[in-house]
């Protein structure tokens, strides 16, 4: 399996990494509500709607990097660029997480920024192609 596709694998996982300090911060508001969990979502504050919001942004932000390097895949568009732009995306999206839950939006925006270059650059590497090859 090809390196951008590694990092598509990481960054799905990324997402229920990210949901578990939901869950975490559910329990602690007097227990794991399964009959409703997104109204007992929508309840949360502080840390516990951090985590819901980074968890949340880490779908959004999937959609578009996996569209990335299937686009780039399916162009048989490839090389260092496409690889280091991945692996950027994941490494961004790890530092985003971490800033989220620590409260620091300015470095988590920056984080938000990087990935979200990396995946509009990988949507328009076909275009690019020759260079890469």
């Amino acid at each position: 399996m090809s390196i951008p596709f590694w990092c598509v694998f990481i960054s799905a996982l990324l997402i229920y990494v990210a949901r578990m300090p939901v869950a975490k911060a559910m329990k602690e508001q007097g227990g794991y509500d399964n009959h409703l969990p997104r109204q007992q979502q929508a309840q949360l504050t502080g840390f516990g709607a951090r985590a819901l919001a980074a968890h949340q942004n880490s779908i959004e932000a999937f959609i578009l990097f996996a569209v990335g390097v299937l686009m780039a895949h399916t162009t048989q568009t490839a090389g260092w660029l496409i690889d280091a732009l991945a692996i950027i995306f994941v490494i961004s999206r790890v530092f985003y997480l971490w800033f989220y839950l620590a409260d620091l939006a300015k470095l988590r925006s920056l984080m938000w920024l990087v990935g979200f270059i990396c995946s509009l650059l990988l949507m328009i590497s076909p275009t690019f192609r020759t260079v890469l090859l």
